[in-house]
């Protein structure tokens, strides 16, 4: 038994119709089966009749090409991970010594007692050497107008102050040098009028003196004289 299909233009209503010629065939060709199986002429009908290969070919219309794209790169490999260190083997442990027993302690003599040596003598220290004595003052010697050959004038009195009662007393003061020279004459002291100061002023001027003198070598230096004006009512 052979089975032929003629497809000529592929429209839908015949394709259809085809699609079901061929599933009743199928199922035909089952039902034909079960039933040869129940009724035992299964057997003989393989043994006489070869089966026919239906073969159905649908023509389908064709189908746009496709460019298939070229394949992605691969990934690169992973690197393999660096190997771990090894870890380091563990110290040995170092031999424990074992202490020796400690001697017995050797107890000594007692030492000698030491008497200690008597103090040396304290020798007390000497007195301190006395301070040298000073050197002397050099002698300072002032200027003097007493001098008998220096024939030095007596202050006149002035006429006007004995007329109205003046008198007093003058501290005047000289810078005489080393010549007996009085080069420089002031009133240290007044006695309380004009007239009798400038007249002791003048007069001491007018004087000579022995110079002053230090360790015995003339030297300039101030000296005050004083000079007295007192009224005798006497005469």
């Amino acid at each position: 038994m052979s089975f032929e299909t003629t497809v000529s233009v592929p429209t839908p209503s015949r394709r259809l119709n085809r699609r079901l010629a061929v599933v009743g065939s199928v199922l035909g060709f089952h039902v034909l089966a079960v039933w040869a199986l129940q009724s035992g002429l299964l057997r003989r009908a393989v043994e006489l009749v070869i089966p026919v290969e239906v073969m159905a070919e649908l023509i389908e219309p064709p189908q746009p090409q496709v460019t298939p794209e070229p394949p992605a790169p691969a990934p690169p490999a992973p690197k393999p991970p660096p190997p771990k260190p090894r870890p380091a083997p563990p110290p040995r442990p170092l031999p424990v010594a074992t202490p020796s027993p400690a001697p017995a302690p050797i107890q000594a003599a007692p030492p000698e007692p030491v008497v200690p040596a008597p103090p040396a003598p304290v020798m007390p220290a000497p007195p301190p050497a006395p301070p040298a004595p000073p050197a002397p003052a050099p002698v300072v010697t002032l200027p003097s107008s007493q001098a008998d050959y220096l024939s030095n004038p007596k202050p006149a009195y002035p006429s006007l102050s004995k007329r109205m009662g003046e008198q007093g007393r003058v501290l005047v003061r000289a810078f005489v040098d080393t010549k007996g020279m009085p080069s420089r004459v002031e009133v240290a002291r007044s006695s309380g009028f004009e007239r009798l100061d400038k007249t002791a002023v003048d007069t001491v001027l007018r004087w000579r003196f022995v110079p002053g003198k230090r360790g015995g070598e003339p030297v300039a230096m101030w000296v005050e004289v004083p000079i007295v004006f007192e009224l005798n009512f006497s005469n």
